[in-house]
């Protein structure tokens, strides 16, 4: 495991690869990451390209390789993300149904909570079935912040 930091908008996040996917991203330091494994690769400075590209504007799709690790519903949820089109949002609802598990929006809501590549994985754009902002691991001041770059570059 390899991860390096970057100062962005957003403040300082940090970027991880394994066996030459994308496994996490974080808005503080992880008590797992320690000085010995803190490296720049081609795939992390890859990642920050495109994401300081995503803050400007100027990227909608991320194109690098993504190995989020959890269990199969949580895949299945975070695979459905994928799906949200930029600058669009959807329901945890909407996701459970899409899922083929339409009353586990808990459940979505959940696996949403613990998506390890948040921006990349884009679960900022889950929303609650009343359209209102709900639950986002790095805060919903964050997740207005990104859903507003989006709003504005759609």
């Amino acid at each position: 495991m390899l991860f390096w930091a970057n100062q962005t908008a957003l403040g300082e996040i940090f970027i991880v690869e394994e066996n030459n996917n994308i496994t996490r991203v974080c808005f503080q330091k992880q008590n797992f990451m320690t000085p010995e494994i803190m490296k720049r690769t081609p795939l992390i400075n890859e990642a920050f390209r495109q994401l300081q590209e995503y803050l400007v504007g100027k990227r909608k799709v991320f194109d690098i390789p993504l190995n989020p690790f959890g269990t199969t519903f949580q895949k299945k949820v975070w695979h459905a993300l994928l799906d949200i089109p930029y600058g669009e949002t959807a329901s945890y609802k909407e996701i459970a149904e899409k899922i083929n598990s339409p009353h586990a929006y808990r459940a979505v809501g959940l696996a949403n909570n613990k998506n390890p590549i948040p921006i990349f994985v884009p679960c900022h754009r889950v929303i609650g079935s009343n359209g209102k902002l709900v639950g986002y691991a790095g805060g919903l001041n964050l997740k207005s912040q990104l859903l507003n770059i989006e709003a504005l570059n759609k």
